[in-house]
């Protein structure tokens, strides 16, 4: 999935497991709600309504964009799932559900054909077609774009994708195509089992080509905006506020509740929580790692403990003086104390980390690497050791800067680790922070010497995190930029073989555990205060992926 602005995910088993290949025709989840003028009951089991259906939620920072095809963080999709409806969704477990597609169908899962529902609207009206799908798929791919999630198309092996986004091929060339106004069929080079799940990504929603062509990048402005979700853009104050109201034209407007959705781009966990605990918010984003022992023993009804599937790492710029040196990349990930990590600092049920696939994806049985088995005085030692032979000690201390985003938990935790450094190796450690949208572009640029990262996956298979890692991919891969790495991923996304896969992703994980692009340190949990009064709300989606349309406000 993407990249996140925080800290997130406790390792639940449950609802995980998204096995979905060949034909698929699930069916689509139904509530016996009234239409929202006269809705006074909440599902079954449920309490009654409130009258009034606003929530507001903290979002972590200002969004980038609400172009699907202009954005790559966690934020941005979580208002833009709000806003705009793919092909399909997922329930509160996680599982694929119709969302625009009623079903679909494939051959030798490399011809997948989607069927669209007939009364999918668009907010002014219009039909959403498979023609808006076409356009939009080919949008993505388009180098005139510039999207910064066109890899994802190409990781999906549709025809001819990567030869577009490299600007080889017309983007008219690409395994996409309209058969008729409501049926869409995608045609892959390479047999692709999880394809259905790749098409809930926010970069596969469409846009309207009519708004887009007419405004250009004014199009997602409130006054222009038209989208195919639950809601539309309301009002739009930059640093403030993000409101949605009620889309009537969305085809399943019937079954939707909340009438009002307002998004906060807080940076600073601590006064989100007061805000929180002010009664203004209904559901943060996060909250300030400090506080959690004292919100889980004075707030425990507003604490939410989800799993999520993410991975907190740092990102070792592997084209810049010393980290050009495999010894200076292992020496600083070896000193990192990943239980004090996980335990001492943030304690909310985080894990270690030693590898970028979190344990919790399916189907991923990952193995421990030697450095992982060591005792955190062997790994000390072995940094001390790695650091002067690579050329620094007292006399010749490494000097350094490290990137992070604007966040209070992010900066809490260079801090402590540049400590861990400095006490282990001498090591001085400069810390950049700069807000999430120049931040992005800092990173992607490869402007960095170190940077704290993280990656939520797009879809529940290994290869969400995998992929990242090719050279191809300039969210980390361009960065490390291994042949030896790449290769393995080549044969992994070639093979039809599920076994042979998975040992695949293994020795991607032990090639990147022997080359140390990144020092992963933690699996995440997602721990954030919600209202009681907040209902429907997905504990068991590992994605997070949260549909407001699926929420709703009980009476108090």
């Amino acid at each position: 999935m993407k990249l996140n602005t925080i800290t997130r995910t406790l390792f639940m088993g449950a609802g995980l497991s998204l096995a979905l290949t060949g034909c698929s025709e699930p069916e689509q989840k139904q509530t016996s709600q009234t239409s929202p003028e006269t809705k006074t009951e909440a599902p079954a089991g449920e309490p009654k309504l409130a009258e009034v259906q606003e929530l507001v939620r903290g979002n972590g920072a200002e969004v980038a964009s609400l172009d699907p095809h202009k954005t790559q963080g966690v934020p941005e999709s979580h208002v833009i799932r709000d806003l705009l409806e793919g092909l399909v969704n997922q329930d509160a477990d996680g599982n694929v559900i119709p969302g625009v597609a009623e079903r679909w169908e494939n051959k030798d899962n490399k011809v997948f054909t989607f069927y669209l529902r007939k009364d999918a609207k668009w907010s002014n009206g219009d039909p959403v077609t498979a023609h808006d799908f076409e356009y939009s798929f080919k949008r993505v791919v388009d180098p005139n774009t510039a999207s910064p999630y066109s890899w994802y198309v190409a990781y999906t092996h549709m025809l001819n994708a990567k030869d577009i986004v490299d600007g080889t091929k017309d983007k008219d060339t690409l395994g996409v195509k309209a058969l008729d106004d409501h049926t869409l069929q995608v045609t892959l080079d390479t047999a692709v089992p999880y394809l259905v799940k790749m098409m809930g990504h926010t970069t596969m929603k469409p846009v309207n080509q009519k708004v887009v062509e007419k405004y250009g990048d004014q199009w997602t402005k409130p006054e222009h905006f038209v989208g195919n979700g639950a809601y539309v853009v309301d009002n739009w104050v930059i640093n403030e506020r993000i409101d949605l109201k009620r889309n009537e034209q969305y085809w399943d407007n019937e079954n939707t509740t909340l009438d009002k959705v307002t998004f906060l781009p807080i940076e600073n966990q601590v006064s989100e929580m007061n805000r929180f605990l002010a009664g203004e918010i209904d559901m943060t984003y996060e909250i300030p790692n400090e506080h959690f022992r004292r919100l889980k023993q004075e707030h425990p009804e507003d604490l939410s403990i989800v799993g999520n599937l993410c991975s907190y790492y740092y990102l070792f710029n592997t084209k810049r003086e010393p980290f050009d040196d495999v010894r200076v990349r292992k020496a600083l990930s070896y000193a990192i104390d990943r239980n004090v990590v996980t335990d001492a600092l943030l304690g909310q049920g985080q894990k270690p980390a030693y590898f970028l696939t979190p344990e919790i994806t399916a189907g991923f049985s990952p193995e421990l690497p030697a450095y992982a088995k060591m005792t955190q005085e062997e790994r000390d030692a072995e940094a001390k050791r790695l650091l002067k032979e690579a050329g620094f000690d007292e006399s010749n201390p490494l000097d350094f800067s490290l990137l992070y985003n604007t966040s209070e938990n992010h900066k809490k935790l260079a801090v402590a680790i540049g400590q861990m450094w400095k006490d282990k190796l001498g090591v001085n450690v400069e810390l950049n922070n700069q807000e999430w949208k120049t931040y992005l572009s800092t990173k992607d640029e490869g402007d960095f010497d170190v940077a704290r990262a993280g990656w939520c996956g797009d879809y529940n298979e290994a290869s969400t995190f995998l992929t990242l890692m090719r050279s191809t991919n300039t969210s980390g891969g361009v960065h490390y930029d291994s042949k030896a790495y790449d290769a393995i991923m080549q044969k992994a996304m070639e093979t039809t073989d599920d076994a042979e896969r998975e040992q695949l992703y293994l020795d991607a994980e032990a090639q990147m555990a022997k080359d140390m692009p990144i020092a992963p340190i933690y699996q995440y949990v997602k721990a954030r205060l919600l209202s009681p009064k907040v209902g429907g709300f997905p504990a068991n989606n590992a994605e997070e992926k949260i549909y407001s349309k699926d929420l709703y406000i009980k009476a108090e």
